[in-house]
């Protein structure tokens, strides 16, 4: 076991590659090119059928189980976020850092349930925070410990709504 530190891998945030640090996760190939995708497109979730045929078309042959169990690592040390659609279908995306996952608190997301995009409402007003942390306040006091609120609206996007007749 190699005690050097690993050189950085170019265009992932460091606090992405502590998460994979931490977590044991390897530096493969197929890991760097599913990090590829996410950095590529932030705001918007993948199947992991849409993930397969985006790596398959950029010439990766990787399995489809490591694939499952890729996205299922890189969600479980907080470098994806998983979230289920309406079709209990999964969904992953780029989770919010924790540094503005503390800042910012718990912000509301729309998802668009035609592209599946995801859209996060920055300008949520402080009310919808404040309910958030009034949340996770109350399970504390049950004695649990809540992590994080997701607040999820649904419905069509402005670049997917049919324009009016």
């Amino acid at each position: 076991m190699s005690l050097r530190p690993r050189p950085a891998l170019p265009g992932v945030p460091p606090e992405i590659q502590s998460r994979m640090e931490a977590a044991g996760l390897r530096r493969t190939l197929a890991t760097r090119a599913v990090l590829g995708l996410f950095l590529a497109r932030p705001a918007g979730g993948l199947t992991h059928a849409q993930a397969l045929a985006l790596l398959t078309a950029r010439g990766l042959d990787i399995n489809r189980v490591t694939l499952y169990r890729l996205l299922d690592r890189l969600a479980g040390c907080g470098v994806l976020q998983r979230q289920a659609d309406d079709a209990r279908t999964w969904r992953f995306s780029l989770a919010l850092p924790a540094s503005r996952a503390v800042e910012e608190g718990a912000l509301p997301r729309f998802e668009c349930d035609a592209c599946h995009r995801h859209f996060e409402l920055t300008e949520a007003g402080e009310s919808t925070r404040v309910a958030t942390h009034d949340l996770l306040a109350a399970l504390a006091r049950l004695g649990h410990h809540g992590e994080r609120v997701d607040v999820s609206i649904h419905g069509t996007c402005s670049g997917c709504a049919e324009p009016a007749a």
